[in-house]
């Protein structure tokens, strides 16, 4: 661990969020010296970020919580062409209501990790499109487009991946680098920006930026990346079997996002303890040593303590004790996700298959995963496990609080309602 003398690059590097920075020293300096500015860009493609951003998220946390100022950039202008980092194939193009809407519902999140304002280290929301939807296309290939040079640009691992597996790079897709590293240009011009951070997969853009920083206007600038997070066992973060695990709580609820954290690895605890909550590292260190059965409780301080940062504390206590009661006690929580069926499809009877699978519980991703779950006893209706495929689920089955209970193993469960 390298001895950091500022509270910002000390702090990012005990809690494990440092990957490479261009000038550590540089910036360690400039960070001991005074407030600096720094900025994390997100792209516009869905209503939600999910858990993977959260790493960054963090970063501009711990940039607030040690003197300086965040800035949240929203791609409005960027979204319209698609990162093409280490992506296969092309994203579809959104239109503009799409997008618009996709930052109005993206924007809420924020405010649980940073405190927004006019002070001097409270956090700036921007959007990209506010200076790319004014270029002017002759102008800025020859005031910015003659700074990049297409053979070095070819060698970046974001292009050239895609390039080494004969996937197409349409010439949209490859201006993507161009107008990010002009962002870093611009916030630099308007905020006094002097630090980009992201995840260890942007570190070319980001590098592009701060070289034409420092071509057009001599400004020293500075790239800071985040390792890449997958689990213990390899598995990216921000998913689930179930999907994407979205912060936005219209999209995921409180209680199934408890329940990803508490389903944590336990390989995985002590890291996830340092990166996504503020407990004190001391106590991190408690937590970390904890076996057997007492690792399930730092599992639980884990999922109530990033709950709360996402959704609230009463939120997020509310989805442990529920847990607590479905569990410890089998009792069946009214808290638990829900979902709306038509009446007549229990008077008809619905599959138990249908039932489990992504038309309505979508606990399962198909009918053969549900045959699978089966055979292996690994599906429950009101706490009963499944032995019959064909079996079907009638207004018998509701429970005295008009709810069916469907499980997955031992943390999964959905309570099937009569809309």
């Amino acid at each position: 661990m390298t001895a950091f003398r500022s509270d910002f690059l000390r702090a990012l590097d005990e809690r494990g969020l440092i990957h490479q920075i261009s000038d550590a020293e540089g910036l360690d300096a400039l960070a001991l010296a005074g407030k600096i500015t720094a900025y994390v860009g997100y792209d516009l493609t869905a209503p939600s970020l999910h858990v993977g951003h959260m790493t960054n998220i963090m970063m501009l946390r711990r940039l607030q919580q040690t003197g300086h100022k965040p800035i949240v950039l929203m791609g409005g202008g960027t979204t319209r062409i698609g990162d093409p980092s280490f992506r296969d194939e092309a994203r579809p193009l959104l239109d503009d209501a799409r997008i618009e809407a996709n930052k109005a519902s993206i924007k809420k999140v924020f405010s649980r990790f940073l405190t927004f304002g006019d002070g001097a280290t409270d956090a700036v929301m921007a959007d990209n499109a506010e200076w790319l939807d004014e270029l002017k296309y002759i102008p800025f290939l020859r005031d910015i487009g003659r700074h990049f040079s297409v053979n070095r640009m070819l060698t970046f691992e974001s292009v050239k991946s895609r390039l080494d597996r004969d996937q197409s790079l349409s010439f949209l897709e490859f201006n993507y680098m161009i107008l990010q590293a002009y962002d870093f240009l611009e916030l630099s011009r308007r905020y006094g920006c002097r630090l980009q951070m992201g995840g260890s997969d942007q570190w070319g853009n980001i590098i592009n930026g701060m070289e034409l920083g420092r071509r057009i206007d001599n400004m020293q600038l500075y790239a800071l990346t985040s390792p890449l997070l997958t689990t213990a066992s390899g598995a990216k973060m921000g998913k689930s079997l179930g999907g994407a695990v979205w912060l936005n709580e219209d999209m995921l609820s409180a209680y199934e996002m408890w329940q990803y954290w508490r389903n944590t690895e336990d390989a995985d605890v002590g890291r996830f303890l340092r990166i996504f909550t503020d407990l004190p590292l001391g106590e991190v260190a408690r937590l970390e040593a904890l076996e057997g059965a007492e690792r399930n409780e730092a599992k639980k301080i884990l999922a109530t303590e990033v709950t709360a940062m996402v959704h609230g504390r009463e939120a997020a206590e509310a989805a442990a004790e529920t847990a607590r009661k479905t569990f410890e006690e089998g009792a069946l929580a009214q808290d638990l996700p829900s979902h709306a069926i038509a009446r007549g499809l229990l008077e008809e009877g619905l599959g138990v298959l249908s039932a489990f699978g992504p038309e309505h519980a979508g606990l399962v991703a198909s009918t053969s995963e549900a045959r699978r779950q089966i055979k292996g006893g690994g599906l429950k209706v009101n706490d009963v496990t499944v032995t019959d495929e064909k079996a079907k689920l009638t207004l018998s089955d509701l429970a005295a609080d008009g709810a069916i209970k469907l499980s997955l193993g031992k943390k999964k469960h959905i309570l099937l309602k009569i809309a």
